[in-house]
């Protein structure tokens, strides 16, 4: 049970992390080697794919946090599974560039290892996103 309230709070961290902008507090909540990755079609969208390392990681952050700020994140669905954490969120993101505000859901797939996090894999609606950085 430790374990699994130790994972899940780590998760809470990083999403406020996300949420106020702290990309290096969300960068300490993964593994040195951990990585990231947004599914998506990459010819579609520049930003999916996968980015591995506590250095590529803060540089993939930043650029996110400057595009796109969280408003809110409501989590639907927490589910562990020994090591691995499956999180349903619905957020309000904003563009910053243009200011617009759009409500979506977020799959997030978790995999820790020396109690921090070694894989996040993303599915967001990137559909929509193109739409809105377009």
């Amino acid at each position: 049970m430790a374990q699994r309230e130790e994972m899940l709070a780590l998760i809470r961290t990083a999403y406020a992390a996300r949420g106020d902008g702290d990309v290096e507090g969300l960068v300490t909540a993964f593994h040195p080697e951990g990585h990231f990755t947004l599914m998506g079609d990459k010819g579609a969208l520049e930003l999916t794919g996968r980015m591995e390392g506590h250095p590529t990681l803060r540089g993939a952050f930043t650029q996110f946090t400057a595009a796109f700020g969280f408003e809110s994140r409501e989590i639907l669905t927490e589910l562990v599974d020994g090591d691995r954490v499956a999180v349903h969120s619905r957020v309000v993101v904003r563009y910053n560039p243009s200011g617009k505000t759009f409500s979506t859901e977020i799959l997030d797939l978790f995999r820790f290892q020396d109690g921090k996090i070694a894989e996040l894999i993303e599915f967001a609606d990137t559909a929509q996103i193109k739409a809105m950085i377009a």
